[in-house]
């Protein structure tokens, strides 16, 4: 396999210059379309979504009343290595993300598949765990009478039509569901705010930790809910894959993947404070639809089944971004040669990594039918974790290779403290469930068989090269 050795500098915003042509005999580039405000916009609306509205009961259920803790925690780890990416993508404004950042600093051709894999599969669980949340308790409101599965299905199919139409379509989409999302979660805020100025609620909720115990039972409790809140807090490493298709990536991407996270991660915490102060843990946990719960306890005559649409509408984002970026994925490391060259393919008219988006839809139809949401957010969130430690090794690595424009450096003690924190929350102090590692185990299995496939195919191609010359 085979990287670039140096990346184009990054091209100024309105210049089309060689990035912008298809080389003779090459499939056409990927269409420059995002601009600054766009692209705050897509990193808020990758982040929020299924996390927040669906996982919240699962961590009440680990931690008790303390809900807001491991969101604190989780928005600082995610801060930590936001900004080991920031400073990657600003040096190598490539569609392949971790995987180009883990072939430069390591030159491992089997290392760099496996995190590709695991970023490409991640992103296909975080999709099945939103798909999994439309067609729970937020959907129930409206209907039961069709089966989940079927529903799950059919709404994956139709996220991939809006990828198949291009990457503006998709993202204009983004943006009027963040849109959407975000008036749920200001919902929530304004009955938060209510509840405080009218002496509402039970403040002495907010300090009760209970994990079954002291010591080492409360670390690895915390730790736990921490692992599980993280879930809400992925998407900003996804956006990075959007660089072959962002206007001037070095100089727009700090911003908004910062801006993206900062917004986020003090929304997460206020709608745990407020999920705590109105309900009880143990309500919480029994509901896939917990700020629905939220929303009947908090003494405002704010419709339920409207407040469920607008859920549905939030999950739906959560997933279009996966399935977006997970084929975006496909299509970088295809162009790295990591997997074959037809996952490379882009549909002519609209210019989109077709290809990659069949194939990540069908998996993610697949994988509908392994867990419910908490295992497959649980999962998600574990494999990134794995993930974020080789990326936070990688960018000390790399400061051995500078480049020739200008980019974002992070201060050398955050990726060091990202990479730390992330092994942490990856192991088993972080007391998941056996599912999650039987789950990622499978996946992984498929992954090398995937890349013992892909070097048999590379090598025939090579010797039938050979045997023609």
């Amino acid at each position: 396999m085979s990287t670039p050795d140096t990346p184009a500098p990054a091209e100024p915003e309105g210049h089309k210059g060689h990035g912008d042509r298809a080389r003779p005999g090459s499939e056409p580039p990927l269409k420059r379309a995002l601009g600054p405000k766009l692209l705050i916009l897509f990193v808020i609306g990758d982040i929020l979504g299924t996390g927040i509205y669906a996982t919240t009961g699962d961590v009440a259920g680990k931690i008790g009343g303390a809900l807001w803790l491991p969101f604190a925690i989780g928005f600082v780890v995610a801060l930590l290595t936001a900004a080991s990416y920031v400073e990657l993508v600003g040096k190598y404004p490539k569609a392949a993300g971790a995987a180009l950042y883990t072939q430069k600093a390591f030159k491992v051709p089997f290392l760099t598949f496996v995190v590709a894999f695991m970023v490409m599969c991640s992103g296909l669980s975080s999709a099945s765990a939103a798909a999994r949340a439309f067609s729970g308790d937020y959907l129930g409101e409206f209907t039961d009478a069709v089966p989940p599965t079927l529903i799950a299905i059919l709404f994956i199919l139709a996220l991939a039509a809006i990828n198949l139409r291009g990457v503006a379509e998709s993202v204009k989409a983004n943006v009027v569901l963040t849109l959407v999302e975000v008036s749920g979660l200001a919902v929530i805020l304004a009955i938060g705010a209510y509840t405080v100025f009218s002496g509402e609620g039970e403040p002495s909720r907010l300090t009760q930790i209970e994990t079954g115990g002291t010591g080492y039972a409360l670390l690895t409790g915390v730790l736990g809910a921490t692992a599980l809140g993280f879930f809400a807090f992925v998407g900003f490493e996804d956006s990075v894959n959007m660089a072959e298709e962002t206007k001037n990536p070095a100089r727009n991407f700090p911003r908004a993947i910062f801006i993206g996270v900062g917004v986020t991660g003090t929304i997460y915490v206020l709608v745990a404070l407020i999920s705590s102060l109105l309900v009880d843990s143990e309500t919480l946990s029994g509901s896939s639809g917990p700020l629905l719960e939220v929303v009947k306890a908090g003494g405002v005559d704010f419709p339920p089944k409207l407040f469920a649409l607008i859920a549905l509408f939030a999950v739906t984002n959560s997933a279009l971004i996966n399935i977006m970026m997970a084929s975006r994925l496909c299509y970088g490391m295809a162009n790295e040669r990591i997997l074959p060259p037809t996952m490379g393919k882009v549909l002519s008219g609209r210019r989109t990594p077709w290809v990659g988006i069949v194939f990540v839809s069908a998996l993610a139809i697949g994988l509908v039918s392994t867990g419910e949401i908490e295992g497959l957010g649980d999962t998600t969130s574990f494999l990134l974790l794995c993930v974020f430690a080789v990326v936070n090794i990688a960018v000390l690595v790399l400061r051995r290779d500078p480049v020739d424009h200008h980019h974002f450096r992070t201060p050398t003690a955050l990726p060091v403290l990202g990479a730390l924190t992330s092994l942490i929350l990856a192991s088993p102090l972080a007391d998941r469930g056996s599912d999650v590692y039987v789950r990622a185990g499978i996946l992984l299995v498929i992954g090398i068989g995937l890349w013992v496939l892909n070097k048999v195919v590379m090598t025939a191609r090579e010797k039938s090269g050979a045997d023609a010359s």
